[in-house]
């Protein structure tokens, strides 16, 4: 089979910035284009950050295209066990990350759109189909309002460390079961599909037809390839799925205390920040180009 070009490569201003501003976009978006990433992942920790029309030029001006808008949740953003109060603000924050994604021309609104990144709690089956319930009511209004502008929202399935509610990718479509289909689908990570997945290919073919955004990164956070994913066995499940959307990578530095601490990043993952980026590019940009079922050859050590 001649090998292809397939899927856009994007890269997370996170990878060296926290949060991501107008001038911390200023800087990065310029040196994505020159590496020859084709998007960019926009998180938005907080409305204001970034202004959307002008992020929409500067990502013009280099012709990089906006892959997502990715939504934030801290300590008191949630939408299950929670106050109303809570609710409503979380519900509000979302529906600015869907403007924003609309202003920007952005297609996604991704991230764990359901409860704080740290809030864990036990639950037994009947409390977990409570909670699902208690987040379909809540997202809801979110959704009606993506749908009306034309805006998607991707659901990320954390690891078990992060979150207790959506582990894995049965449990993320589940708990949409009675949400439309074509507003809200799932959001994947391979760090977070790693732990809690017996196999990335599998859990890939378990979200058919919900695959809305796609994340990439290697099992410890680094650069895509130097690790021991099963990278021809995912990329070939995306295929079958007849998804061919960006690979965005995202991953974090150590060198920003409250994302260091969010994400878990104690150490470097790379020589530099811009390493992790250039070789996660060229490793995915090989890929990319690899026939159908064909093995990658092991990557370079860092």
């Amino acid at each position: 089979m001649t090998p292809n070009v397939r899927r856009a490569i994007g890269a997370n201003p996170w990878i060296w910035h926290s949060p991501v501003t107008d001038k911390a976009l200023e800087e990065v978006l310029p040196r994505l284009a020159a590496w020859g990433f084709d998007c960019a992942e926009l998180p938005l920790e907080q409305p204001g950050d970034w202004q959307p029309a002008t992020t929409a030029g500067l990502l013009a001006d280099q012709g990089l295209t906006p892959a997502a808008v990715c939504a934030v949740m801290p300590p008191g953003r949630d939408l299950v066990r929670a106050t109303p109060t809570v609710v409503r603000t979380t519900q509000d924050y979302l529906r600015q990350c869907v403007d924003a994604a609309a202003l920007l021309g952005a297609p996604v609104v991704a991230g764990p759109v359901y409860a704080a990144v740290g809030h864990t709690w036990q639950m037994d089956d009947g409390e977990r189909t409570a909670a699902y319930e208690q987040w379909r009511e809540n997202i809801a209004p979110v959704v009606t309002h993506a749908a009306q502008t034309g805006i998607r929202i991707a659901v990320e399935p954390l690891n078990r460390y992060e979150t207790s509610l959506f582990n894995t990718i049965d449990q993320t479509v589940a708990a949409m079961d009675g949400l439309s289909a074509q507003t809200i689908g799932v959001a994947l990570d391979t760090y977070h599909q790693n732990i809690e997945e017996r196999s990335l290919p599998d859990a890939v073919r378990r979200a058919t037809g919900r695959i809305f955004h796609v994340q990439v990164c290697a099992n410890d956070r680094g650069a895509p390839g130097d690790d021991h994913l099963d990278w021809p066995g995912f990329l070939d499940a995306l295929d079958d799925e007849g998804h061919q959307g960006p690979l965005c990578i995202e991953s974090f530095t150590a060198h920003n205390a409250t994302i260091a601490v969010a994400a878990s990043i104690w150490r470097p993952l790379a020589p530099s920040q811009d390493d992790l980026a250039t070789r996660g590019l060229a490793f995915l940009r090989q890929a990319e180009r690899r026939p159908t079922s064909a093995a990658l050859p092991d990557p370079t050590p860092a």
